[in-house]
């Protein structure tokens, strides 16, 4: 959410942020909230010279009744409550106009940074930079779900059973190798410097408004029947919502943190869920990163967090390569956001693997998180990233580490998490 003020003074500016995102059907949003907002404006002026009427009044009756003049002081009393109940309906009709206000405040996107590209949706990202040589192989490289199914590491049958389309069981040397990746990058980011963290897996209404958009919250998640409660999508969500309604000390920023938890997505939208895939799925799990931190180093943590993923990957040996992402393809609380995409041997091109995301101060205003200042409080800004979401990492590992007999390498650094495996075979190898 921007700053009603910049909206206010700049109208012409945010028009043309909506239109840079080709969200034109949100353009007379502005009018709308300006005009609004002026009312609110008048009805809060008018609310104030209501009370200070009322007090001064108010001061009266009593100097009335002490001169004996209680004739007088009934009448004062009669206007007094007549002006209660005029600032008792101007009172409604200033939370109902502040309501609408932040209804649509809440709809229009955020100022995009300046570095952005312009494109319509995620075909027009822009490459960055590769990291690592790709490689393929000289034979065949099977489907991510028939390599899981013929090392005996996973069971799709029994979960649709279970629960439908998009869940999975993992198994034996593959579920230890989801678990090793897991324990990893818990352990590469704590020596960055972040601080561990496992949050809550289910969060509340206010704090879902306050992370996303409105049709981001549709799209992906699930909802808890009968009470106020959202399963989330990732850990950014309650991270973030950790902050909710803080006044934060100048001296304790940045908090840096990096969070494991299951994530449940809808994935609404995502049509043919495929049924012996992990790539678009119901419920997974992942490790993210999140910065909560002055405005002026919120750029120079967005290009850290996303290298740290780079970084992440590399260490395993899995070229990678980083996309801008494009005007139209982010979400309405994003400022800047480039993906981390992941060779995939198999199909001769990258896969999303992670997402870093700038959303300056969007979600602070909506959350209420703001630093402590010498000339006032002030909106901190918000960042949060990948660091490896197993799933869509096992393709990685998979396909990049796959060998003609069908066998995977377990790459160096999580042979430690495995006890010491080198390699994992198919059924039908000894």
């Amino acid at each position: 959410m921007i700053d009603i003020k910049f909206l206010r003074e700049n109208p012409e500016i945010v028009k043309e942020n909506i239109k840079k995102k080709f969200q034109d059907h949100k353009l007379s949003l502005v009018d709308e909230v300006i005009e609004l907002d002026k009312k609110s404006r008048e009805l809060t002026l008018k609310g104030d010279e209501l009370r200070a009427s009322r007090n001064s009044l108010s001061s009266q009756i009593g100097t009335l009744m002490r001169e004996g003049k209680k004739e007088e002081a009934e009448q004062i009393k009669s206007k007094v409550q007549q002006i209660n109940a005029e600032l008792m309906d101007n009172e409604k009709l200033e939370e109902e106009y502040g309501n609408k206000v932040k209804e649509i405040m809440m709809k229009i996107p955020n100022i995009i940074h300046e570095s952005v590209p312009i494109g319509k949706d995620d075909s027009e990202n822009v490459e960055i930079q590769r990291f690592g040589e790709p490689v393929v192989p000289s034979y065949e490289i099977p489907f991510h779900g028939e390599i899981l199914e013929n090392l005996g590491g996973i069971d799709f049958d029994s979960a649709r059973r279970v629960a439908g389309n998009g869940f999975y069981y993992l198994m034996g040397d593959i579920a230890r190798l989801h678990s090793a990746v897991l324990t990893y990058a818990r352990d590469f980011m704590i020596n960055k410097g972040f601080t561990y963290c496992i949050p809550p897996y289910m969060i509340r209404a206010d704090v879902v408004t306050g992370v996303m958009s409105f049709e981001e919250m549709d799209a992906m998640m699930y909802k808890i029947e009968g009470e106020d409660l959202y399963l989330i999508g990732t850990s950014e969500h309650s991270m973030i919502g950790k902050f909710k309604g803080q006044i934060l000390n100048k001296e304790n920023l940045p908090y840096t943190m990096t969070s494991y938890s299951p994530c449940f997505r809808k994935e609404k939208g995502a049509h043919g869920l495929e049924e012996r895939g992990v790539y678009r799925i119901h419920q997974f799990e992942k490790q993210e990163m999140i910065v909560v931190c002055e405005p002026e180093d919120s750029y120079k943590w967005y290009d850290k967090m996303w290298s740290y993923t780079v970084e992440f990957f590399r260490s395993m040996n899995i070229p990678v390569r980083t996309l801008e992402c494009c005007s139209g393809d982010l979400a309405d609380l994003k400022s800047k956001s480039c993906d981390v995409e992941a060779w995939s041997p198999r199909q001769q091109k990258y896969f999303e693997v992670g997402s870093c995301s700038n959303l300056t101060d969007a979600q602070a205003r909506r959350l209420g998180i703001r630093i402590k200042g010498e000339k006032g409080n002030y909106y901190a800004h918000t960042l949060n990233n990948t660091v490896v979401a197993p799933p869509r990492m096992l393709i990685a590992i998979l396909e990049n580490n796959y060998q003609e007999d069908g066998s995977v390498i377990i790459p160096e650094v999580l042979r430690p998490y495995m006890g010491g495996t080198e390699k994992i075979n198919p059924k039908n190898l000894k």
